[in-house]
């Protein structure tokens, strides 16, 4: 079972810099080795890069060569001209198309369940076991996904505004729908969706996407059906536009071709979306450490 890394993005809210090899462990360690850490002793066996070609000699001296020390590894790159035939780069366009395409790029390099996560997030502990677990218990099932289902009171940052797919649950336990949704923030009453200097409350104990998905090799044949789609659909001059995973999730299930169960999760995420956020998290895994929860040392 494969753990896949999401580390292609550009990172422009954290000042340019490369937020996903951003030391933060007492030893120099990035967020994504906690991950690593947290998933292999949950059970999964291998894990995929999601990396820029350009960042590929980086990527490696800073965290990948350390991974593949003490575990399989495999990579992958999003590229910004890796388009499916008759589609040609728009002028203007310096951005990766966004998290689908991302994990498009694994076809051919995953052959059984996978769970996904973004580099620059910290999960904790409980989700990847719940993830484990169901993708285990539910191999033989192609279109049985799983998510954790995080609290949005325990996602939110300190220094701005987050973007989160808020979701929709039903009584079963199963994601009825996700949105992306943008300009959510804290208040003094818990939290908000800031747009044009208006602040529209929402319920701080709903579910929220993190990007930690449990999935199957036949969601990476939708995801290819889908980007042709969704370029099709560009209107000339747009540049910006996103293929995103919770957009593709969603109408999965909208169409009635996926379930997914939200595996609810009560750790605390932490993360680098702005340069602010570094000494926070910093911190955090000090008292982490402290605390026993890692060792002095990951690997």
């Amino acid at each position: 079972m494969d753990l896949v890394i999401m580390a292609a993005g550009i990172g422009s809210r954290f000042g340019g810099g490369i937020k996903q090899l951003t030391p933060v462990g007492p030893h120099g360690e990035v967020i994504l080795e906690y991950s690593v850490h947290d998933a292999l002793e949950a059970g999964f066996d291998r894990v995929v890069f999601i990396t820029r070609k350009d960042l590929e000699q980086t990527f490696h001296e800073i965290v990948g060569d350390r991974i593949s020390a003490v575990c399989d590894t495999a990579y992958a790159f999003q590229e910004l001209d890796a388009l499916p035939e008759g589609f040609t780069l728009p002028e203007g366009r310096s951005k990766p198309w966004g998290t689908g395409q991302a994990v498009l790029s694994c076809k051919g390099i995953l052959n059984g369940p996978f769970a996904v996560i973004n580099a620059d997030d910290y999960y904790g502990k409980e989700a990847f076991k719940l993830l484990h677990d169901y993708l285990e218990a539910h191999a033989d099932e192609e279109n049985a996904y799983c998510m954790a289902g995080f609290i949005l009171g325990n996602t939110l940052s300190d220094n701005g505004s987050v973007t989160r797919g808020v979701c929709r649950v039903n009584e079963e336990g199963y994601l009825t729908g996700v949105t992306e949704t943008k300009g959510l923030v804290k208040t003094p009453d818990g939290a908000a969706i800031e747009q044009d200097g208006t602040l529209t409350p929402i319920d701080v104990n709903s579910h929220v996407s993190m990007n930690l998905w449990g999935l199957t090799p036949h969601f990476l044949d939708r995801l290819e059906e889908g980007f042709t789609e969704f370029l099709g659909g560009l209107k000339e001059g747009d540049v910006k536009s996103e293929y995103l995973l919770p957009g593709v999730i969603d109408r999965m299930i909208q169409e009635g071709a996926a379930s997914v169960k939200v595996l609810e999760t009560h750790d605390k995420w932490f993360g680098v979306t702005y340069a602010e956020d570094k000494q926070t998290v910093v911190d955090a895994f000090k008292a982490l450490h402290d605390a026993g929860v890692y060792p002095e040392k990951l690997f």
